[in-house]
């Protein structure tokens, strides 16, 4: 038997894998993962929200003076308007409202990343310019899915799970009426980018470009040196891309890429 005819028996024996391994590359990607958490906040916003009180608008792509700016979840009530960012994520979480990044722990690997209520800020005040609303009227929510535990105290507005619906429907006060938030959905829907593959190339290229600008910028918090950008080749994170610090191995500091 030739080579060939190996290599062919030896695919015919294994083809049925290749699928199963590209199949197993897409659940783990951070693509899917923030796609996942983003249907598990639909979902449940749609199951445990009265719709006619609270109306969910969903990933929101807005424009910025620098860019664009986008948001996985509007939910707009009399109650307020809910600006809400989900995480996907695994192992220990560590934070504080004030510390500009969080980390995140998954047996003895610690991965720092974006303190995400600094993250749903520039959220906030993208809406408050846009809908001309206070802040008063506003709130930020996040929420944390997937096989995480908080390891901290964290402020009532970050939660887990269901959390967030909880948190929401502990707003009592009507601080809107029934036509300001009309007025609203309809001030996001002519606001908004259109939702497109170009859009979403768009807000990821200003992204990338955000990031590359502050790269000579960037310094290791643990001990001054200079961080490069690396990408993960195994565990939990493999293909996440990540601030690595340049003294490693004396430093081991890291800062994920949100």
């Amino acid at each position: 038997m030739d080579s060939a005819s190996v290599v062919y028996q030896i695919i015919g024996n294994i083809w049925y894998l290749i699928p199963i391994a590209i199949l197993i590359a897409i659940l783990k990607s951070p693509w899917f993962k923030g796609v996942f958490g983003e249907f598990v906040v639909n979902v449940s916003a749609n199951l445990m929200l009265d719709k006619d009180e609270y109306h969910l608008v969903k990933n929101v792509t807005l424009p910025t003076e620098n860019g664009t700016t986008q948001i996985d979840h509007i939910i707009a009530s009399r109650f307020g308007v809910f600006v809400v960012e989900t995480k996907n994520m695994k192992g220990w979480i560590f934070g504080s409202a004030n510390q500009k990044t969080w980390t995140q722990q998954i047996y003895k690997h610690k991965n720092t990343f974006q303190n995400p209520l600094r993250q749903n800020y520039k959220h906030l005040k993208t809406l408050e310019a846009l809908l001309a609303i206070s802040d008063k009227q506003l709130y930020s929510v996040i929420v944390f899915v997937g096989e995480s535990t908080f390891k901290t105290k964290m402020p009532e507005n970050v939660t887990s799970g269901f959390g967030y619906i909880r948190y929401i429907k502990s707003k009592k006060n009507f601080v809107l009426t029934d036509a300001e938030v009309s007025s609203i959905l309809r001030q996001i829907e002519t606001g908004r980018l259109t939702q497109s593959v170009g859009t979403n190339r768009e807000h990821v290229r200003h992204v990338k470009s955000t990031v590359s600008g502050k790269k000579a910028e960037r310094s290791c918090p643990k001990c001054g040196g200079h961080m490069v950008m690396r990408e993960a080749k195994r565990g939990p994170n493999a293909g996440n891309k990540f601030w690595g610090c340049t003294n490693y191995p004396r430093c081991r500091e890291t800062i994920s890429i949100i």
